[in-house]
């Protein structure tokens, strides 16, 4: 985490340097202090952890927009069409993450892709329940949950 401060620190420092606040700007830091970094702690191991991280980001990023598009796309679909497709249903989908953070993340990306919505988690934090608009296969809405699951632990819980 130490060396993303860092990255984040040097990405500021740049923008200040050039003077231009802007998007791509910052971005340009950003790969800028990890190419700093990559340099500076080759050596050490705290930069690697931090090195196999960023592409699972970039990756869990590309995925998620691209689940987002498609919840998106059903949505409009339905709503724009005369006959409505919804088959509502509450699930429960058991958690493999553990931490806070994970189940957290993972319960708000559940609710902010539309057509599903995060309830609650049972007390022993072993259960999600979740609500679906569209819930044609139960095995295949869990199968789903479990691989953006996957994703958040890969990144927020190793």
């Amino acid at each position: 985490m130490r060396a993303l401060t860092w990255n984040i620190l040097l990405a500021l420092a740049w923008v200040a340097l050039t003077g231009t606040f802007t998007v791509v700007n910052l971005l340009a830091g950003m790969v800028l202090g990890y190419l700093v970094l990559g340099f500076v702690l080759r050596d050490t191991g705290m930069f690697y952890g931090y090195l196999g991280k960023v592409p699972k980001v970039l990756g869990f990023m590309l995925f998620f927009l691209w689940d987002l598009f498609k919840s998106n796309m059903r949505v409009a679909r339905d709503v724009l069409s005369p006959r409505m497709s919804i088959r509502p249903g509450i699930i429960g989908v058991e958690l493999s993450a553990t931490s806070d953070a994970g189940i957290t993340i993972l319960a708000n990306l559940i609710s902010v892709t539309p057509g599903t919505l995060s309830l609650d988690v049972s007390s022993d934090r072993k259960m999600l329940y979740i609500h679906c608009m569209y819930l044609d296969d139960e095995d295949d809405m869990r199968a789903q949950i479990k691989d953006l699951e996957r994703r958040v632990i890969e990144i927020f819980e190793q």
